[in-house]
């Protein structure tokens, strides 16, 4: 896609030396922030994923600046050279193919190199497809866990989602078309049959949010193959799959109570019991009271 509205004519912004992790869009090119198509003009160097996806967006915007490949292949090779440059004071962009560096990226290894070396790594905040997903799939979104990719082989897919089955969060997770399907029924193996929502191609011309149990999510695609790129958001579990009735509650409460306030033992306790935090703080009153 290309941007809207017309170039603007301006100096380019002053860019001060350092590594700068700048967010690129994932589909929609209008998504880029002002700031990170200035950055880019001003930069000495952009390291790309791909030189030729980030060739897109630099013909889009007139950007000029030099190109050269960083990613996991060439990683080992290039980032001493890199560093150098660093040092030196040079300033250098890091993109990925779409969305924010390091998100499901192994751009880390450069951004601690820099840190390491003493160069300034700066954010250039824009898009992310786990957000975005996150954004529009009516989960609920003030505690969550993004997981990256799942393994491709199934016993290893099995064992991954049935470690994450437990954490009170929403999940997110990205797949490929091709695994979908099977990904979608591992997961209502390991976690139930939950709420969660597929979000595919966001941002660009085919954008689509299907909604739905896992299981009945998993028999659809099954059916009908997606294309595209895909965000899986899962729903946390629900209260009563947390609670572990096995949990002696007034023994962790009596413990908890030797060290800790009535407020944070209640809510370490509840935490840790899968039990209400208000239940918990009223049985915890209670044997407060009862020791006096």
């Amino acid at each position: 896609m290309t941007p809207v509205g017309r170039r603007v004519n301006r100096p380019v912004m002053a860019l001060d030396p350092g590594l700068y992790v700048a967010a690129t869009p994932i589909g929609n090119l209008a998504d880029v922030t002002f700031r990170v198509v200035e950055a880019l003009k001003a930069a000495d160097l952009i390291l790309c994923e791909d030189t030729r996806r980030t060739a897109k967006l630099c013909a889009a915007y007139g950007i000029e600046t030099p190109r050269a490949p960083y990613h996991e292949h060439n990683a080992a090779r290039v980032l001493p050279g890199v560093i150098e440059k660093l040092k030196a004071g040079a300033r250098v962009c890091l993109v990925s193919d779409a969305g924010t560096p390091l998100i499901s990226d192994p751009g880390y290894r450069l951004v601690r190199a820099a840190r390491d070396a003493g160069v300034t790594v700066i954010p250039l905040p824009g898009p992310s497809a786990a957000v975005a997903a996150l954004s529009v799939a009516g989960a609920p979104t003030d505690r969550f866990l993004f997981a990256g990719f799942p393994p491709a082989k199934a016993a290893a897919r099995r064992r991954f989602f049935e470690g994450l089955a437990a954490i009170d969060a929403t999940l997110v997770f990205y797949e490929s078309p091709a695994r979908l399907a099977e990904s979608l029924a591992a997961m209502a193996a390991a976690f139930g049959d939950r709420p969660a929502a597929v979000a595919r191609e966001l941002t660009k011309l085919h954008e689509e949010v299907r909604e739905g149990r896992l299981a009945a999510l998993a028999a659809d695609y099954a059916e009908a193959p997606p294309k595209g790129e895909i965000a899986v958001v899962v729903h946390p579990p629900a209260q009563a799959e947390l609670r572990d009735d096995s949990v002696d509650v007034d023994a962790l409460l009596c413990e908890a109570l030797e060290r800790m306030s009535l407020k944070d033992a209640a809510t370490s306790v509840a935490a840790a019991s899968g039990r209400a935090r208000k239940e918990v703080y009223a049985r915890a009153l209670a044997l407060k009271g009862a020791r006096r």
